[in-house]
């Protein structure tokens, strides 16, 4: 990279920048600034300063050779080496620039500025000119305890903060620097230690051990729901932070509630440091700094907080490790879960995955012999697991326009009369997921998406879930304009709970949808369903991540066939899942549970087997269909998406890649086909998929495909490896 300056600088640096960039871009090492590998600078780039990291730095610039100096090295300690090696091996397991990459490590630019400190005020013990009662209880508050803010100071005193500052100015008050960010208190490995049954302490004994070996292992800690595998995985983050070491507790953000981190707390004594997308840009910087010096030791994140810069991470444990929020599928294109692997590998330090419902890809590395498994089969304490019992819709099928069979129906009413909560699950949000004309058969659909408009009854909109887009609902139909004629088709979580309303007008009703409540709000509620405030209970899959509802005895799910209705290769494995987590949520407590699965298909081996309970039929059936067809995880697939606002233009350049195909042995690209969903937020969307045996560089098969192609215009480009979306 060339530049405008003219001085030649004795030694260059490489420097990454966060941009999707082939590589790293030179620049000179000015005079009395001394750098390293995994600084971190601001350097010119066109006529703007940009944050970046050293990359390597050495050998000098030839004569003549005219390079831009870094302009700043920030003081905040480097990215580790073992950070750098990650996100390039990251880059190269997904085909993704490693500016790329670096962009997720860099989501706290605060944290390169200099921290600003904060004032706060105590008593001098001179008296004001004038004394007002009011005053007077600004300084007896000030006189009590440490020195507080003006607002703080204002508060307690009763006041506005213009008396406080009045005081300060005439000298009743003096300012006092705090420091710019309150420090992180060190965990207690012992605070709350906790009795666990034989068991739990036979499968804590193994993580313990394989966190003092201090080398790199894997263990799928698989126990049914409400086993205590939370105990046991607090057990191996206790022997980590003993020998001083940070600890990354990875969950899917939904399952980040206000009731499980207190649970961390109550464990280790401390608040954890938070690292999700509802952490304001002010505690996100106290987190990314307190974690590059080592100052936090337990963090517990959504999958981004993998990108922090670890000071000395000594275990991983990824919680709900089947769950598909963990990976992205955007942006760059990683899951979470292998990437922790991955960076324990590197690291040399153990990774614990945990789940109730493991993915088929963790069991097959247990079978393989690359994971080591625990198992905790029973419930932990008195708890029992639910029985599950099926009702065939085609023998009970509700009124029209009701979604509630009769055995359901008297299930809930029987269980809202012994106090206890009843679930009804639906992972449908909104009122209803079509709206229809009935004189001409129009449907609503979204301009910018090949989607159905969803109507949200609550709050008066029709609403598109893939890129926002909300309309009024309107009067008549746009299509014939007959008024009067627009129907909901089929039911979302507020259409059920307007006929559960209808049905148990006494009940304590909540819905749990992440359209309607999110964030602080969301945590209340979960702890108002905990502690019994609520006693019906109507939820998305946000209702099954692991939340722990003493009072609740009946969870019922409404269409257990929704799942399956898709071309997913892993419908089967997430159906499967997503029934026995919700299953799960019921019969925690002292009191037993029961679940009632709704369905047209009571016959389907899937219903069957979560009938009598039999995981292990299930699971074998779909890992002979995954080998049969060569799918994950005994085979590979790639996808290639291809996107772009004029749809003439996206169909050629598709076709043109097409013919730039590698013929390569056993390797197969099926496509192109326009996608599912062929139309999101105004662009086409063509895709292929990109399909071969397990021993297959599938990386380099498609960097040779994409070697020199150059997209232009509104034309984008993106490569999913492992891909867990088809749409």
């Amino acid at each position: 990279m060339t530049g405008d300056s003219a001085t030649i600088p004795k030694v260059i640096v490489e420097v990454l920048l966060p941009l999707a960039l082939d590589g790293a871009y030179s620049y000179g090492v000015p005079d009395g600034m001394a750098l390293a590998p995994g600084d971190y600078v601001r350097v010119p780039l066109g006529p703007r300063q940009i944050t970046g990291v050293a990359w390597a730095i050495g050998g000098t610039a030839p004569q003549g050779t005219r390079l831009r100096n870094v302009t700043v090295r920030y003081e905040v300690p480097a990215m580790p080496e073992l950070h750098r090696r990650f996100i390039d091996w990251l880059a190269a397991y997904y085909v993704e620039p490693p500016g790329q990459v670096l962009r997720m490590c860099l989501r706290a630019p605060g944290a390169f500025q200099e921290p600003r400190h904060k004032l706060a005020y105590r008593a001098t013990g001179t008296e004001p000119d004038r004394m007002t009662p009011q005053r007077r209880r600004v300084l007896e508050a000030a006189s009590q305890g440490p020195a507080m803010q003006a607002r703080d100071l204002a508060e307690v005193a009763g006041v506005g903060t213009s008396v406080v500052r009045g005081l300060a100015d005439q000298g009743a008050l003096e300012a006092v620097a705090l420091p710019a960010f309150q420090p992180f208190a060190k965990p207690d490995p012992m605070a709350d230690r906790v009795a666990l049954s034989p068991d739990q302490e036979a499968a804590s004994a193994r993580l313990r051990s394989a966190v003092s070996a201090r080398k790199f292992s894997v263990h799928l800690l698989d126990g049914v729901t409400g086993s205590g595998k939370t105990e046991v995985y607090f057990e191996a983050m206790a022997s980590a932070l003993a020998a001083g070491r940070q600890v990354l507790l990875l969950l899917p953000e939904i399952a980040l509630t206000g009731q499980f981190l207190a649970r961390v707390e109550q464990r280790f004594g401390v608040p954890p440091a938070e690292w999700h997308s509802d952490v304001r840009p002010r505690e996100r910087e106290r987190v990314w700094r307190a974690v590059a010096n080592g100052a936090a030791k337990i963090i517990v994140g959504a999958r981004s907080s993998l990108f922090l810069p670890w000071h000395q991470l000594g275990l991983i444990v990824v919680d709900e490790e089947h769950e598909p929020a963990f990976k992205q599928d955007d942006g760059t294109r990683y899951h979470a879960r292998d990437m922790a692997v991955v960076y324990a590998s590197l690291g040399g330090f153990p990774a614990v995955l945990a789940s109730a419902t493991p993915s088929l890809e963790s069991l097959v590395n247990v079978d393989r012999g690359r994971y080591g498994y625990l198992t905790l089969k029973s419930r932990h304490g008195r708890a029992q697991l639910p029985e599950i019992d099926l009702i065939d819709l085609r023998a009970n099928t509700p009124a029209s326009g009701q979604w509630l069979s009769e055995p359901l129906t008297e299930a809930i009413t029987e269980t809202l009369k012994t106090g206890d909560q009843a679930l009804l699950f639906l992972n449908r949000r909104g009122y209803a997921p079509l709206t229809l004309c009935r004189t001409c058969g129009h449907r609503l659909e979204c301009p910018n998406c090949s989607t159905w408009l969803v109507e949200h009854r609550f709050r008066r909109q029709l609403m598109c879930h893939h890129c926002g887009h909300q309309d009024q609902v309107p009067d008549a139909c746009p299509y014939c304009k007959a008024e009067g004629s627009l129907v909901p088709c089929g039911p979302g979580v507020e259409r059920l709970a307007e006929e559960a309303l209808q049905r148990f007008p006494d009940a304590r009703m909540t819905i749990l949808s992440s359209d309607l409540q999110r964030g602080q709000m969301l945590r209340d509620t979960l702890a108002n369903v905990a502690s019994g405030k609520y006693n019906l209970i109507i939820g998305t899959q946000l209702v099954a991540k692991g939340h722990h509802f003493p009072g609740l005895t009946l969870a019922g799910v409404i269409d257990a066939d929704l799942a399956l209705e898709t071309s997913d290769p892993r419908a089967g494995e997430r159906t499967w899942q997503l029934m026995a987590q919700v299953a799960g949520r019921a019969g925690r407590g002292d009191r037993p549970g029961r679940a009632l699965v709704q369905t047209f298909m009571p016959e389907h081996a899937l219903m069957q087997a979560l009938k009598d309970g039999d995981r292990t039929a299930f699971l074998n059936h779909e890992k002979q269909i995954r080998q049969a067809a060569g799918l994950p995880p005994y085979g590979r697939l790639a996808g290639l998406i291809i996107s772009g606002k004029d749809p003439g233009e996206t169909e050629s350049f598709t076709k043109f890649l097409a013919r730039r195909a590698p013929v390569a042995n056993n390797v197969h690209v099926l496509g192109p086909a326009p996608a599912p969903l062929h139309m999101v937020r105004g662009r086409h969307r063509w895709r292929f998929l990109v399909k071969c045996d397990r021993d297959v560089d599938i990386q380099s098969f498609m960097r040779s495909w994409l070697a020199g192609v150059k997209t232009r215009g509104s034309l984008r480009l993106a490569v999913d490896i492992d891909p867990y979306s088809f749409m």
